[in-house]
């Protein structure tokens, strides 16, 4: 089966629509504000987002579907096939912020890539997955996500959660502070493998857990009470969160280098944050604890049940 981008397209605007159907459930009366937007050298998309909520305090979930010419050499330089080839990049990015601090933030995104030349086969290929970044750190949360995370893989190759979860591990690191952004999830990219109806048939798959993954966290922990305390614990730790979009992402990176809308873009950074210099958490808080919390771990076995997790 040749790659059907038009498909591709179809399913992301549905996403699109079911994901803030979802999330707007949350609190009816906040809807989200949709701002559709072109791009000069082609395409464009629909960016959603949701401020100051009651529940959440930023959530985005944006739409594109770009379209060029030709590539920038920073995307070209490391996949030179890509060079003098008409390129088509869709995708949905969610990034979200809870207000309370015991609700952690989440990022996913789904996204096809195709580029084409007259007279060659198409190169094309997915990406995406999904991340949870806690502030305060319970097992349950993480062993569910990842659970949703290996149920979505477990019918395309048993060997793609325990691959991917590992990718995710190493790509969401900030590695000029050696430390995780969060517990992981998946993480995956220039995935064709087979054909393009099982690589479709995966980031689909990929796509709907997510929901299905964050929604029962979110629900337990929305209404914890909170105070000064957590508060700015919360928006100290959201500044990791800011130093590896603008740093390392690889989404953030193409979007500005390729001429993307930079209000959708940056779109993923939380309203509210604050860097304190040299700041050390009190030794044997909750606070502290999130740092052995978020290092990489099994969090569920071969068989998708939850380990036994001890956290100091």
């Amino acid at each position: 089966m040749k790659p059907d981008p038009n498909a591709v397209c179809e399913f992301l605007r549905d996403y699109q629509n079911s994901l803030c159907a979802r999330l707007e459930a949350f609190a009816p009366h906040q809807p989200f504000k949709a701002d559709q937007w072109e791009r000069a050298e082609g395409g464009g998309g629909e960016s959603r987002v949701l401020a100051d909520g009651d529940i959440f305090e930023k959530a985005g979930v944006n739409f594109s579907d770009v379209r060029g010419k030709s590539l920038p050499p920073s995307a070209t330089a490391h996949r030179p096939q890509l060079a003098g080839r008409s390129f088509r990049a869709m995708g949905v990015s969610v990034v979200i912020h809870p207000r309370n601090p015991y609700a952690p933030t989440s990022h996913a995104n789904v996204r096809f890539f195709i580029a084409e030349k007259e007279g060659e086969p198409a190169v094309w290929w997915f990406g995406g997955g999904f991340d949870l970044t806690p502030y305060y750190g319970f097992v349950e949360d993480a062993q569910d996500w990842h659970q949703t995370a290996r149920q979505a893989c477990q019918p395309f190759g048993v060997d793609l959660y325990p691959r991917f979860k590992k990718w995710c591990d190493e790509y969401f690191h900030l590695k000029h502070r050696n430390e995780a952004r969060g517990v992981g999830g998946l993480f995956f990219d220039d995935y064709n493998e087979h054909n393009f109806e099982h690589a479709f048939g995966f980031m689909k798959s990929v796509a709907q857990a997510y929901p299905d993954a964050y929604a029962p966290i979110v629900e337990r922990r929305k209404d914890t009470n909170f105070g000064l305390k957590e508060r700015q614990w919360q928006l100290y730790r959201r500044g990791r969160y800011v130093e590896f979009n603008l740093l390392y992402d690889r989404g953030t990176l193409f979007g500005l280098q390729s001429g993307g809308r930079t209000e959708s873009i940056l779109m993923s950074l939380p309203p509210l944050v604050r860097w304190d210099y040299d700041y050390q958490p009190e030794a044997g808080s909750r606070e502290a604890a999130l740092a052995d919390f978020i290092k990489p771990r099994d969090w569920v076995g071969a068989d998708g049940e939850p380990l036994e997790i001890e956290i100091d």
